[in-house]
């Protein structure tokens, strides 16, 4: 998949707007890339390292954070089999986008677990794409729809 990347730190600009990078504040940094991050393909048999890359997506309508305010929790764990998180091995960033714009980035080390949480507000319907980066594999892709 060509995409827009912010040379700088990463950053995908899945809606294409690249006057300045929403991650690390930086005007006129992003390049064109060729295959900026793996897509999954659900219909061909997985390999391990698709089950330790593809995000997997959990929507939880009922936000165990804050209740009674109509919050949506996207939990994104990193891997059907739990990616590893060793100093030479692990996820470096989780980047959570709402129908293709920006709206959270979670930067882990090899000491935290390869999961992330954005609470969404009440009422929150389209499409939440996250892709995340192994230090060692590159940058994978998931979506999931809100209805």
């Amino acid at each position: 998949m060509e995409s827009k990347v912010c040379k700088a730190c990463g950053y995908v600009a899945l809606d294409g707007n690249t006057e300045t990078c929403p991650v690390c504040h930086l005007k006129n940094v992003f390049e064109e890339k060729q295959d900026a991050y793996k897509m999954p393909d659900f219909k061909a048999e997985k390999g391990e390292s698709e089950k330790k890359h593809i995000p997997a997506i959990t929507v939880v309508e009922k936000c165990g954070l804050i209740p009674g305010t109509g919050c949506i929790d996207v939990h994104v764990k990193i891997g059907e089999i739990t990616h590893p998180a060793l100093p030479e091995h692990y996820i470096t960033n989780i980047t959570f986008y709402l129908n293709g714009k920006f709206i959270a980035s979670a930067l882990l080390s090899a000491d935290i677990n390869p999961a992330a949480v954005v609470h969404l507000k009440g009422g929150t319907k389209g499409k939440v794409q996250v892709i995340e980066n192994c230090n060692v594999h590159g940058k994978w892709y998931n979506e999931v729809e809100i209805a």
